[in-house]
């Protein structure tokens, strides 16, 4: 070893790196201009030999070794940095050509460091992770990660025998972001990050800004490229806006990828391109606007249904690769369905490969033991204090819409972000700085997330699961509101479920579990969901909820759906329930979709059908849905009979519809009831239809108004009621004047009438 070499050697450093302790490597390993040439530093373990090729003619130089773990160096008598590549011969007989890591430049800029520890670089995505580029001519694959405790972070995977020595990253100081550009690394290679904290523990994490990963039970990350995806669906991204206005209607089917359908081929899963098309045929046959998938973020256990997320930017490769899940949207779009992504911005799984201690410490976690976990879960809380952890989840909303053309977003489980109490008992959570409950920070986190969104997608959805009454969920962020555009009505679910199990001879005990949910209707914004929860847990389906035998189940659950769908409210309805699944539902089996060769199961099925055609035909039932001027009460006072009439109001007097709500198992004949106007009735759906599988109890022809006062209205109808039904009829309004002329019509029809009876009888 020359003793000039020697003298250029930052001996700590070396000492560092060949201990896998460095978090600087680039400061040694590159290139340097010294006085009498450049200096060369590689570190190659298991090298017994290395050479240096220099500039186009790959002048060969021989590297001295430094240290017989595999660093070795050279100084060469040149003036500038040209090409290079290093010939690395190892113990074992192989040998390879090497591109320098450290010879590229960072491809983060201070800016970006700077917006990302202030929690507002909503775009990291483009820089955190593994991106396949071209940099310097040289292709390969930019690999960033935030690991700020760490002592030393490393890239490892099949390109580098997962050996945590090869690649160590550089640190960026100001951020405790770890990058390196590896040359060479390919797309589909796997790769996760070594880290090694500094109590000198070693272990692998996968990487959190990944955009796929291997299939469960492994759980590496994969090198993937998302800018090659033609997308097509332009004509419905123009003008998504005006189809997810308020004013227009918004049903929902909300679908469990995994258990939907099944292959009968031995495999476990469709694609998503095959689901796309399955799928999309049947949305549209029924007649939904929109699809909500439960979480197709990555997760490794089948059980929590996609709610323990492990890979956030990551769709699961259980279905399929990122442009499978691409195409996936762009078909729905191209039939004009739009796509909701439930999200869990809540909590984390503790799975070691994951997020959970992340760096070796409470990185993504709250670090203090009463606000770190889910007591109801065994799950982990995101530090809503935490800028970049803020900055992790705003960005991958973000990232659904921008990279995948997400419709709308369903945050899960925002109560439990509110409130630090949730799911623990006293003594286990400290009051906030006002000595209350609510998590101030999450609620900032939550306005923060939502004014950015709607800044960049303001024609997209953001709806709130929120299971209490926290007040303006989707209120103004101007008016100090959370700004959700939905929120899932679980007090309207909650009440008119306990109410539909009782059978209906007690019913009216509870008749206020019909109403209450009126007094508060304006209060929110709010999506009336029949969703996954529901059916699960021993909850059993929506069919077996109802009372009474097989017959009678399908005839309150035809009636419960007709209450779902003329209340004020957008809809959701959870698969399988459209035709009255019989068994709860469980995401190891697809759904009894055999149900309907039974006529029963396909009269429900059909009637569903129909409810969503009436829904999408009648703006009544959809324009005023956040607003009074779309409802009003007729009767809500009949607990006796099980009873409610409403008025369900549109822009246009014309689109006005009468609802007859009858929970009883009794027909009730010649029913009188006030109406809104004079003018003429004309039942336009009846739940208690026999094509649906009801007894046929109807009104046939038009119920002309009488002036009869009923319900404390001027005028009234008298109509057959069908037991356990919802019967809508539609209104033809007519002045007075022709009220008096059509009454002057019918009886001198009814003269004319009397005598031709009498001339024939003569005869």
């Amino acid at each position: 070893m020359s003793e000039e070499l020697y003298n250029l050697m930052d001996w700590q450093k070396i000492e560092a790196l060949v201990y896998s302790e460095e978090s600087e490597p680039q400061k040694t390993l590159k290139p340097k201009i010294m006085k009498n040439g450049i200096l060369f530093q590689c570190f190659f373990p298991e090298a017994r030999k290395v050479k240096l090729l220099f500039g186009k003619k790959k002048r060969e130089y021989k590297m001295e070794m430094q240290d017989e773990a595999g660093f070795f160096a050279c100084l060469i008598p040149e003036k500038q940095i040209l090409n290079y590549t290093y010939q690395v011969f190892l113990k074992n007989g192989e040998e390879k050509l090497v591109q320098d890591p450290y010879y590229f430049e960072s491809q983060i800029t201070e800016e970006e460091e700077k917006k990302f520890c202030a929690g507002i670089c909503y775009d990291i995505y483009e820089k955190l992770g593994a991106h396949y580029q071209k940099i310097k001519g040289v292709w390969g694959v930019h690999f960033a990660v935030w690991a700020p405790n760490a002592l030393r972070v490393s890239v490892v995977g099949d390109f580098n025998h997962w050996d945590g020595r090869v690649h160590p990253m550089n640190r960026l100081s100001r951020s405790g972001i770890f990058e390196l550009f590896i040359p060479g690394v390919k797309l589909s290679d796997l790769y996760k990050y070594e880290i090694k904290t500094k109590d000198l523990r070693v272990f692998l994490k996968a990487d959190p800004y990944a955009n796929q990963a291997e299939v469960r039970p492994c759980n590496a990350s994969v090198v993937t490229d998302l800018s090659g995806y033609q997308w097509e669906d332009s004509l419905w991204m123009n003008k998504r806006g005006k189809l997810q206005g308020e004013d227009r209607p918004l049903s929902i089917y909300e679908v469990h990828l995994g258990s939907w359908k099944k292959p009968e081929d031995g495999r476990e899963f469709y694609n998503y391109r095959e689901l796309a098309k399955m799928l999309c045929a049947y949305v549209k046959e029924m007649g939904y606007t929109h699809v909500e998938l439960l979480p197709v973020m990555e997760h490794p256990l089948d059980e929590s249904w996609g709610y323990q997320v492990t890979g956030y930017y990551a769709p699961t490769s259980r279905f399929g690769n990122c442009e499978d899940f691409m195409y996936f949207v762009d078909y729905m779009h191209q039939n004009d369905i739009g796509v909701i992504l439930d999200w869990v911005p809540a909590h984390f799984p503790k799975d070691d490969f994951a997020l959970a201690g992340f760096d070796g410490t409470a990185l993504y976690e709250y670090s203090q033991a009463e606000k770190a976990e889910h007591p109801h879960w065994g799950t982990l809380v995101f530090d809503y204090a935490s800028p970049e952890v803020k900055n992790f989840l705003i960005s991958n909303a973000l990232f659904w819409a921008e990279k995948y053309h997400a419709d709308g977003i369903r945050m899960d489980a925002v109560a439990s972000m509110l409130y630090l109490d949730y799911g623990r008992q006293d003594g286990q959570w400290q009051p906030n700085m006002y000595g209350g409950n609510e998590n101030l920070e999450a609620v900032e986190f939550l306005k923060h997330l939502n004014s950015i969104f709607k800044k960049k997608y303001p024609d997209a959805l953001l709806i709130a699961e929120e299971s209490t009454a926290w007040p303006a969920v989707t209120g103004d962020l101007e008016d100090n509101g959370l700004g959700f555009d939905r929120k899932w009505n679980m007090g309207w679910q909650n009440d008119f479920l306990d109410y539909m199990r009782k059978d209906p001879i007690f019913r009216s005990g509870v008749h206020d579990e019909l109403t209450f949910s009126m007094l508060y209707a304006y209060s929110e914004k709010f999506l009336l969901s029949f969703s996954h929860d529901e059916v699960v847990h021993g909850k059993g389906s929506f069919l077996n909820k109802m009372p009474g035998e097989k017959d009678r189940k399908l005839a309150n659950l035809r009636a419960a759906y007709g209450f779902w769908m003329t209340h004020p409210g957008k809809k959701l309805l959870f698969m399988g329930q459209d035709f009255a699944q019989e068994r709860e539902w469980s995401e190891k089996t697809p759904l009894d979709w055999e149900l309907l060769e039974e006529k029963e199961h396909k009269q429900m099925q059909d009637y569903v059908k129909a409810l969503l055609k009436l829904y999408q035909d009648y703006p009544a039932l959809y324009e005023y849905d956040d607003t009074p001027d779309g409802f009003e009460w007729i009767n809500h006072i009949e607990a006796e009979k099980n009873m409610l009439t409403f008025l369900r109001k549109a822009e246009k007097k014309a689109d006005t519809l009468v609802v007859v709500c009858n929970f009883s198992d009794l027909a009730y004949e010649a029913y009188a009831m006030g109406v809104p106007y004079a003018g003429e009735y004309r039942e336009i759906f009846n739940s208690d239809d026999e094509s649906f599988g009801g007894t046929g109890v109807k009104n046939s022809g038009v119920q002309k108004a009488k002036k009869e006062e009923k319900d404390e209205r001027p005028y009234s109808i008298e109509i057959q009621v069908a037991p356990l039904s919802v019967q809508i009829f539609s209104v033809k309004e007519c002045g007075e004047k022709m009220v008096k002329e059509s009454k002057v019509r019918r009886e001198l029809e009814k003269k004319i009438k009397e005598e031709h009876k009498k001339e024939e009888n003569r005869r």
